[in-house]
């Protein structure tokens, strides 16, 4: 890295005399201080950083402090840093669309007098929109959220405001919430909030803790906000400006709220939204429903790698990176986002969704026409917002219009299509493109566009107004040409004249300072002097020749820079009208955006399923309180797509009453975790309306995923891993219903082997009895199968219905003791972890695999409690005692009574003598009822 930072250090290279860093520094030092501000100086070829900024900077972006430099002298100096162009682009997309830390301000000015021209945080990207998009699409609309939470004893009661500046959408949601905010993370993960306002006071108070680390683990910004701010007065009249339609229901709207106005009234204040005109009548407010979408919180995000990490080794390891073939330039995948955090709980939306899907699947002529013409569509949102925000030029209102004549090649194609969809595609696309594009809509736009804009310059790169859509334009146009007419007769007279070559020896050329003007080279000069004093005007000698004119060219020059002037005045006027008119087009240019991003993105899904090296198959989707979830020949669409991976396909049957509760053991690298969370993605993809790698499927609607697959270590926040477990395990506890679906890997680990059996125990018990949602329990502890077995045993105290046991199978060569993973999911319990084998894959010397082999056979030989599967014997076991089921329950239900009523001695008020009486008789009780049973002899 080192002499590629050399050579990118040394260009922009700071230079400032004294008098100049002198200005800067007090200036600078008179800024506010903001932590979280990091500010860059724009000093026209690059740009300069300081003070803290610079050396974060320095640090985080370039990995070293050597570029840093100081200003000033003595006690007055501070560190600064120099960027280039392409790096403050860099730091600007890391800060604003990665990061959640930090906001970005950019000064202009020189000496002592800076101004701020741009401000932007990870929520309201604002003027800088430009520089992070000018090459990159958009993927994502960032919102910002305001919150109130009203604590309560058993929880709270949250309202919340958002606004989306990019689809220019206000929503407000209000909902109870337990001491883990499980809802509001849900609600933040499904809006994809990047920055978060929060009442001062709420941030002071004792509850903060817990709705911190609810806020933090969503990867947003919070910035606290004045109580003052956080008011309902005035709300209706201010709507009234921003909101298109009557103010009737707005008002109802409100007034079903208690907490939340007061929130909007927060953003509306904190986004300054009534200060830019533009946005007058463009707004749309709404409800958030959180019972309209399935619950996803950030640990599910991650556990099933919904969106992209900078960690991944390449696209599709996350679902969205191989659900994203969009074509449209930023729409689609921009929707794709949202779906995939917003999955459907509406049976028939979803289905709505499939269907569409499906005819795109069975015809892919019609696909691949309708990829073809979709690539060729600019990002129509982000255009339309450039229109009203009055920052579009000309450039914006050509994309609009070549987008715009796409339109009838789509509808053409989807008009091709007569399968058994075709009802849905005609009242879905076809006909709102058919109203959108009638005489009154986009062809009376694309009408204006070809009669006003001159589109054979296109070709040139140059976008102008054609000459004759003003009669002033054309007048300026033709005088613009005679009088270059004019000029170039006089080129040719003044060649005649001084007796040179036309073009080679006489140039005409036409500078800035002096219009236009002769020149001849240094050697032709000397034979034409004498006529060159005489009757031409000398302007300058340099080396590349000598520049002259006359009175005449003189003239013309003047009137002809006079006149482009006015052209160009005049083509700016009409470049603003015509800007203006386009801008009136937003409403429909909207509609027609949503429209094909919503093609875009189910074409993505239609091109994923087809061209799957093994096809995806279309779900049977049933209501939340119906149905089962059967998943024949399930797969994990990420794993299978990567190219070293051959994949071994899994049943997965979650059935109401019988396996609604699955207990999954097996060898450590044997596919337990891949195969719990393939079935989560499964009901994800299914959810959101795409097909799913299965071969056969149905799934009954599920309202919220939770997942816990191995705690990330948190040890920076002051949090353990075994703390963060459990505190995700909390939230499922207290967040999961009936209808959710649990996944659970490897619960327990990060603590003491009893403890954390108990806790599993404890938790699996909870889930069965109290909660009863389908759940995939992967885990190490062989014993927690015994919760299967408790349901066939009549005498037990407890009934667990619904428990079964599946293992990932294993096969153990007799005579090498070599490990071959099968990746079959089967039924019955594993009753070995095969631990020290997969400590054999690693390469572990042999007199460590040796002794470790010596010594889990001698702690086998002492386990009080086995539990083995019926097929055991089949699979390998190594354990040295196999106890009947039934033993091994009447052996526990007696040692549970022993020990109960050993506790309840009065041993405080015995001597010895009594007390070792007792416990004689208490012992002697137990050793008669062991006769019969051989698990309790073993202890005795």
């Amino acid at each position: 890295m080192g002499d590629n930072f050399e050579e990118q250090n040394k260009l922009p290279e700071l230079k400032l005399d004294a008098r100049q860093a002198q200005g800067f520094l007090s200036f600078f030092k008179s800024l506010p201080n903001d932590p979280r501000a990091i500010r860059f100086f724009d000093r026209r070829d690059y740009y300069t950083t300081h003070g803290e900024n610079a050396t974060f900077i320095a640090k985080t972006y370039y990995h070293t402090t050597t570029a840093v430099c100081q200003i000033g002298s003595g006690s007055d100096a501070i560190s600064s840093l120099s960027v280039s162009k392409n790096m403050f682009e860099t730091v600007a997309r890391d800060v604003l669309l990665e990061r959640a830390d930090h906001t970005l301000e950019l000064y202009e000015g020189t000496g002592a007098n800076w101004r701020l021209v741009k401000s932007a945080t990870p929520g309201n990207l604002g003027s800088f929109e430009e520089i992070l998009f000018a090459n990159n699409e958009m993927q994502d609309s960032p919102v910002i959220v305001a919150l109130i939470a009203n604590f309560r004893e058993n929880g709270c009661a949250v309202g919340l405001s958002y606004v989306d500046l990019t689809k220019r959408v206000l929503g407000l949601a209000e909902f109870p919430d337990d001491s883990h905010f499980t809802n509001l993370e849900s609600a933040l993960v499904a809006l994809g909030c990047k920055e978060i306002l929060l009442p001062v006071e709420v941030a002071k108070s004792s509850e903060y803790r817990s709705l911190n680390d609810a806020l933090s683990r969503c990867g947003a910004m919070v910035t606290e906000r004045k109580k003052a701010e956080f008011k309902g007065r005035d709300l209706v009249q201010d709507l009234g400006r921003l909101v298109k339609g009557s103010m009737d229901p707005v008002r109802d709207l409100l007034a079903a709220f208690e907490l939340a106005p007061a929130a909007l009234g927060c953003i509306m204040s904190y986004a300054d939204l009534l200060a830019d005109e533009s946005n007058y009548g463009n707004y749309k407010i709404q409800r958030y429903d959180l019972a309209r979408y399935m619950r996803l919180d950030s640990a599910a995000m991650r556990a099933l790698n919904v969106m992209e990490s900078k960690a991944d080794a390449n696209k599709n390891f996350s679902l969205f990176g191989l659900l994203n073939r969009t074509c449209t330039a930023g729409m689609g995948k921009r929707l794709l986002h949202m779906w995939l955090k917003q999955p459907l709980l509406d049976v028939n939306e979803i289905n709505c969704r499939l269907d569409l899907v499906q005819a795109f699947v069975e015809d892919g002529a019609l696909r691949q026409d309708l990829r073809q013409q979709l690539k060729r569509i600019s990002d129509m949102e982000r255009l339309t917002r450039s229109l009203e925000k009055k920052r579009a030029s000309l450039v914006h209102v050509v994309k609009l219009y070549q987008s715009s004549i796409r339109l009838s090649f789509i509808k053409s194609a989807l008009e091709q299509y007569n399968g058994q969809f075709a009802s849905l595609i005609k009242e879905r696309y076809l006909d709102p493109l058919e109203n959108w594009t009638d005489d009154n809509h986009l062809n009376k736009f694309i009408g204006l566009v070809e009669a006003s804009v001159d589109l054979e310059q296109l070709e040139n790169g140059e976008y102008m107004i054609s000459s004759g859509y003003d009669s002033q334009l054309l007048a300026l146009k033709n005088e613009q040409e005679s009088l270059e007419h004019q000029i170039h007769d006089l080129h040719r007279k003044a060649a005649n004249d001084l007796d040179l070559a036309l073009d080679k020896a006489l140039k005409l050329e036409k500078g800035t300072q002096h219009g236009y003007a002769f020149r001849i080279t240094k050697k032709e000069e000397p034979k034409v002097r004498k006529k060159l004093n005489t009757q031409f005007i000398l302007i300058e000698t340099r080396k590349d020749g000598v520049k002259f004119t006359n009175i005449k060219l003189k003239k013309l020059s003047e009137h002809y820079q006079k006149v482009v002037e006015e052209y160009k005045n005049c083509q700016k006027e009409l470049v603003a009208r015509v800007v203006q008119t386009a801008a009136t087009f937003s409403e429909v240019f909207e509609g027609v955006a949503w429209s094909l991003s919503e093609l875009d993105v189910l074409l993505s899904f239609a091109d994923v399923a087809a061209s799957s090296p093994t096809p995806y198959t279309r779900p049977l989707i049933t209501p939340l309180d119906e149905g089962d979830i059967i998943l024949e020949g399930s797969r994990h669409p990420c794993v299978e797509a990567q190219d070293w991976v051959n994949f071994i396909p899994n049943d997965c049957k979650l059935v109401r009453g019988k396996s609604w509760f699955q207990i999954i053991t097996g060898p450590n690298m044997g596919g337990k975790s891949t195969f719990i969370r393939q079935v989560g993605v499964n009901i994800l993809m299914a959810q959101v309306g795409s097909f799913i790698p299965c071969d056969n499927a149905s799934i009954s609607v599920r309202d919220c995923i939770f997942a816990r697959v191995g705690a990330g270590d948190c040890q920076l926040r002051g949090v353990s891993t075994f703390m963060q477990e459990m505190l995700e395990t909390a939230s499922i506890l207290k967040g999961a219903t009936k209808r959710s679906l649990i996944i659970i890997d490897e619960l327990g680990r990060g603590t003491s082997t009893y403890d954390g059996f108990g806790l599993a125990w404890a938790i699996c018990e909870h889930i069965v009895e109290v909660i009863e949602a389908p759940t995939l329990f992967a885990t190490h502890f062989h014993e927690l199968t015994a919760l299967a077995h408790e349901n066939a045993h009549e005498q037990s105290s407890k009934k667990f219905i619904g428990v079964a046991n599946y293992h990932v199978s294993a096969h153990v060569d007799s005579s090498t003791r070599k490990l071959t993973m099968l990746y079959k999911v089967e039924p019955g319990a594993c009753d070995q972890s095969f631990g020290i084998h997969v400590a054999e894959f690693a390469n572990f010397p042999e007199n460590v695999v040796a002794l470790a082999r010596a010594k889990a056979s001698e702690l086998e030989d002492f386990s009080p409690i086995t539990i083995v599967a019926p097929d055991a014997k089949e699979m390998g076991s190594k354990r040295k005692r196999n106890w009947d089921p039934d033993d091994v329950h009447r052996g526990t239900e007696r040692a549970r009574q022993f020990l109960k009523d050993f506790s309840e001695l009065p041993l405080d008020k015995m001597d010895l003598k009594q007390a070792l009486q007792h416990i004689s008789k208490l012992k002697a009780d137990l050793e008669k009822d062991a006769v019969s049973c051989s698990w309790l002899q073993q202890f005795l």
